[in-house]
């Protein structure tokens, strides 16, 4: 049996002030213990938010790490090991945001969780399709090439220790959400494809929803059988939505 996961990506939100109240506020959360939560502030807030959070059932992660795992001369970058070294257990690759925006390729996202994984850090890998490449009938196709070729650079034995969050671009921070058959279709393919490669590895794997994640439709998204919690954002900056949200995932 999957244990449910719910994952709050903060993206570039946060000052000192807020993210103390937000702390404060999700320690105050009644959450299920058959539920895993984490957290992804951005790097500037992470130490905070792993002394906030250290006693009560809410993980830290980190929104991305570099390709090099250790230390170099890399300015401006985290690498994975410095994450690990600030009580970070988890990490985000590959997010639509860094993809479409900043032109990560799925080469790159591949180093990232590799990177990760060398360090201990469990990769939530997120893939999705744009608008067009939807329109387009290009969804699974758009997809599977991710996940590809992540599973080519690592190895299917490496999602053992990893996340698949499955987020179609064009339902991220726009208000608009795949219907929870649409979201089952690709979370079957998703786990298909990894069956292919491994059944047991497969049928272990937790796959995510991400893109417009609500209070009000968690529940119904997460009653699909390969729907296995959320990669929440905007509502996991409101800590009684995001309790909410994880609350459904244990329902």
């Amino acid at each position: 049996m999957r244990r449910p996961l719910v994952a709050g990506n903060w993206k570039m939100n946060g000052t000192r002030a807020s993210v103390a109240e937000l702390t404060e506020a999700l320690k105050q959360q009644a959450l299920l213990a058959t539920v895993e939560v984490v957290v992804f502030p951005t790097c500037l807030h992470v130490g905070r938010v792993v002394s906030e959070l250290a006693n009560v059932s809410i993980a830290v992660g980190a929104q991305d790490c570099s390709t090099e795992a250790g230390f170099g001369a890399l300015t401006g970058e985290v690498s994975a090991s410095q994450l690990a070294d600030a009580g970070c257990e988890w990490v985000l690759v590959g997010h639509s945001e860094r993809r479409l925006i900043l032109g990560e390729s799925d080469g790159v996202v591949s180093q990232k969780f590799k990177a990760a994984l060398a360090c201990g850090l469990m990769p939530v890998l997120c893939l999705g399709e744009t608008l067009e490449q939807r329109e387009a009938g290009q969804t699974l196709e758009v997809v599977e090439r991710q996940l590809a070729c992540v599973i080519a650079a690592a190895g299917i034995a490496s999602f053992e220790r990893a996340v698949v969050a499955y987020e179609p671009v064009w339902a991220i921070g726009s208000g608009l959400t795949a219907t929870p058959e649409q979201a089952q279709e690709i979370h079957a393919a998703i786990r298909e494809q990894l069956s292919r490669e491994d059944k047991r590895v497969a049928d272990g794997v937790r796959i995510l929803y991400g893109g417009s994640v609500k209070a009000e439709n968690a529940a119904e998204l997460f009653g699909m059988a390969d729907i296995d919690g959320g990669l929440v954002g905007g509502a996991s900056l409101k800590a009684n939505d995001f309790g909410a949200i994880c609350r459904a995932a244990g329902n």
